[in-house]
């Protein structure tokens, strides 16, 4: 199965659609008056429908098991066709399209066992995704390429040529992801002044701005320390989404001081200086919190 791990639960929809095609006006009678001899037909499939939506994973080999917490089967009648739709919600990891499809599907499967007694002509015509939405993908619609990011990695030891840096390296290839260009990148000094000082020169020159290293609890990490007098207008609820992102997944997350905000129209954002946690910060937080810059603009949500 794909390795699902580092995404983020969002709410995600599905509709998928299949239709069943009869070959007389009986049939079509037949079923909106109840008197297909097998049963009601419409309630039949629609409880078979819901367990296929519920069952994908167990007949799907590479389908992972997920919470369905909404399913709606309904049907429309034009002419000899039945069209059946099938709507299916989550809050999970992955998507419901496939789940969706496979409602749909059994759904028509039903109809058409219960009609073959009755209607030797019908047949299945087609079964299709027709919307999905949730995900990473409803949030990188946007182009990126006009905003320009630093990169300062901050680590006493990398500066000193002790070591070499992965944090901030890792950042900027997940930037490179969303079309986010790099303009600068420097390895520093564990130094309050001296971070300061980049925050000061760099927040007129770029739109987000991004340190690593020296948000925890040592003597050394003064990361937070230094940059949160100069936050014009803090964003909490950033670094509360990666700081739990990243307690599901490292139960030490909590004990990161990571801080966010704006100075002036830039996007400031601290991260843990290691790799992991670099790069769990980038997939909690992006693309989403890249609408900042729309806000920022007055435009709405």
């Amino acid at each position: 199965m794909v390795n699902i791990t580092h995404k983020s639960n969002t709410l995600r929809i599905a509709i998928a659609t299949a239709t069943v095609k009869v070959s007389k006006k009986e049939t079509i009678a037949a079923v909106e008056q109840r008197k297909v001899p097998k049963g009601d037909v419409f309630e039949f499939a629609r409880a078979a429908g819901l367990l296929g939506v519920k069952k994908t994973s167990d007949v799907i080999p590479d389908c992972h098991p997920l919470p369905v917490e909404f399913t709606s089967i309904t049907y429309e009648i034009k002419d000899l066709t039945i069209i059946i739709s099938v709507e299916v919600h989550t809050i999970y990891k992955t998507g419901v399209e496939v789940e969706a499809m496979h409602g749909a599907s059994v759904t028509a499967l039903t109809i058409y066992d219960m009609l073959k007694p009755i209607d030797k002509g019908v047949e299945i015509e087609s079964i299709r995704l027709e919307k999905k939405s949730g995900g990473k993908s409803d949030f990188n619609k946007l182009d990126y390429a006009h905003l320009k990011a630093a990169v300062i990695v901050c680590s006493d030891t990398i500066s000193a040529g002790k070591g070499e840096d992965k944090s901030g390296k890792a950042i900027i290839s997940k930037l490179e992801s969303f079309g986010i260009e790099t303009a600068f990148y420097e390895v520093i000094p564990d130094d309050f002044n001296l971070i300061q000082k980049k925050v000061k020169i760099l927040t007129p020159e770029v739109g987000l701005l991004i340190f690593t290293g020296g948000t925890g609890l040592s003597p050394k990490d003064v990361t937070t320390d230094a940059i949160s007098p100069l936050i014009e207008k803090s964003i909490d609820g950033i670094m509360e989404t990666a700081r739990r992102y990243g307690q599901e997944r490292m139960p030490y997350a909590m004990l990161s001081r990571s801080v966010a905000g704006l100075i002036g129209n830039t996007l400031v954002l601290t991260f843990p200086g290691s790799v992991k946690g670099a790069k769990e910060s980038i997939d909690a937080l992006f693309p989403q919190v890249l609408h900042v810059f729309k806000v920022i603009r007055g435009e709405r949500h």
